[in-house]
């Protein structure tokens, strides 16, 4: 009788630990109706900022992707001004690393992420007669952004494509 409890356990003790998995978040998502919000913090960056649930204890990774198309001024070799150049769009982009040890962790977090300005452009580029013209980006209208939250569920530190819990597109 004793040996058949202790099967019964032993077989219910391998089956729980069979059917357990690690407690990865259920559904990570933007907290709140209004977020994200978006701002120019300068005429060429833009800012996302906000607050995620749903997240697991995990290190997370908060990128933001943008385009819109520049404002250019072309200045010619002899220093003559040629403003209103249409060059088409640019990217820019910018990331939030929050470590597991974020104070407001718990499975929410708040974020706020800035992209770097653009790269310098040449005068082609730009929209200026040819690369003898320097090419200036004096503000972006930004048409389009996108959030990707990556989570390191191995907590090392790096994040890859396959760590991907959220991402969503936003028309500005």
């Amino acid at each position: 009788m004793l040996r058949r409890i202790g099967i019964i356990v032993v077989l219910g003790l391998i089956v729980a630990a069979l059917t357990a998995v690690p407690a990865i978040a259920a559904s990570p998502h933007f907290k709140g109706q209004n977020s994200p919000t978006f701002s120019q913090p300068t005429p060429t960056t833009l800012n996302a900022s906000g607050a995620l649930a749903g997240l697991g204890n995990f290190n997370t990774f908060v990128q933001l992707d943008a385009s819109g198309v520049p404002d250019v001024t072309c200045t010619s070799p002899g220093g003559n001004e040629a403003p209103g150049q249409n060059p088409g769009s640019v990217d820019v982009s910018g990331g939030q690393f929050i470590p597991t040890t974020s104070p407001d962790k718990n499975g929410n977090v708040p974020f706020s992420v800035t992209t770097s300005p653009p790269a310098a452009i040449t005068g082609k580029e730009g929209g200026c007669p040819n690369n003898n013209w320097t090419a200036t980006i004096n503000s972006i209208d930004f048409s389009s952004a996108t959030i990707s939250v990556y989570q390191d569920f191995n907590n090392s530190g790096t994040f890859t494509p396959n760590e991907l819990v959220l991402q969503q597109s936003f028309t500005l």
